[in-house]
Parts: structure tokens; sequence; C-alpha cells
């Protein structure tokens, strides 16, 4: 997974640089907010870490610009600080921080945080898919999916933990059910 980062202090950026490699990520390194944006508009990044506090465009700033544009893969951002205190977390959180994590950080916390990261942005990729248009038979309403048609129950179970009990909505009692019935009772 890419993550892209942005701290204008240098000794802070190779570190976190070093120790996102050593956790397996592939990095992209800036050296400000306004190099950050640059390079976030120029491709996805599902994750930011970024220092609060920077020159010119800072990561409060970063993170409001991220969540106005409004793009349809979600960026999962956690700002890095030497900042602390409730105060300062919830400006964070009104910023559209996802997570915040105070200077110096602790590798293993951040390699907790990332693992949130992962799993979040894995849910809301699921979701996306779930939300996505589907093509289903208007007639006998199977979805078409992979090249294949399913029944629709089965492909909601299969999507989801979704699970079914059939029964007549009053519609088709009256206008299917009812008849059979009166048919068979000689009505």
């Amino acid at each position: 997974m890419k993550i892209l980062i942005s701290d204008d202090e240098s000794t802070s950026r190779m570190v976190l640089e070093a120790t996102l490699h050593k956790l397996g990520y592939e990095v992209v390194v800036t050296e400000s907010g306004g190099q950050a944006w640059e390079a976030y508009q120029q491709e996805y990044f599902p994750i930011l870490i970024s220092d609060w506090l920077m020159p010119h465009v800072d990561g409060l700033m970063l993170c409001r610009m991220i969540r106005e544009k409004m793009q349809s893969n979600y960026t999962y951002i956690i700002l890095l600080t030497v900042l602390e205190g409730k105060a300062n977390y919830l400006e964070a959180m009104e910023a559209g921080a996802d997570d915040f994590i105070t200077k110096p950080f602790d590798e293993e916390e951040l390699a907790a945080r990332l693992q949130v990261a992962e799993r979040i942005l894995g849910l809301r990729r699921h979701v996306r898919q779930l939300e996505g248009i589907l093509s289903i038979c208007a007639y006998c309403k199977r979805i078409h999916e992979q090249g294949a048609w399913y029944q629709l129950e089965d492909y909601i179970s299969r999507h989801s933990e979704a699970k079914f009990s059939h029964t007549y909505c009053p519609d088709c009692y009256d206008k299917f059910i009812k008849p059979e019935m009166e048919q068979l009772s000689g009505k």
C-alpha cells in the first residue's frame, strides 16, 4: 500500500520513511503541505501521514483541502505532531483527520494504527462494491456477476451477512396467492 508522508523536519521525515519501509509500505515523501497537496492531486494515496506544524500549508489545512476535494476513493489521514491534549485532538478530528499520533512516535503504535487504517479502507471498499450498480434481469431478477447469473438471495448472501425469510407482499398475495387459494377451495 502506498503512503504519502509530509513533514518539514528532515530527521523526523527520514525516521518515518524508514519505519514505513520496514513495515512494508511504499512511501512517497514530501517536505511540505504544499508538496503533499500537489502529489495528492496527481495520484491517489490510501493513507496520508502529515506533520501538523508546517509553514504555509500545515497539516490541518492539508486535511481540510483533501476532505473538500471529495474524491471517490477515501484517504485515511493521520496527523503526527508534538501537540498533545484533548483540544488539539478534537481540532484535528474536526479538520478531517482520522487519527492523531504524538511525536516522537512509537513504531509498534504506528504499525497498529496503520493496521486499523487498512481495515477501515478495506471496509469502505467493500461498502462501495455493495453500493455499486448491478446488472439484474428485469424478468427473473437474477444478478449478473463475472459472467454468471445468480439468484438475488444467493448473491446478497455471498456478499453480506443478510439472511432471508420468504413471504408475500400484500399486492402479490391479492394478485396471485388469493386467487389460487380460492380456485383450490372451489370458490
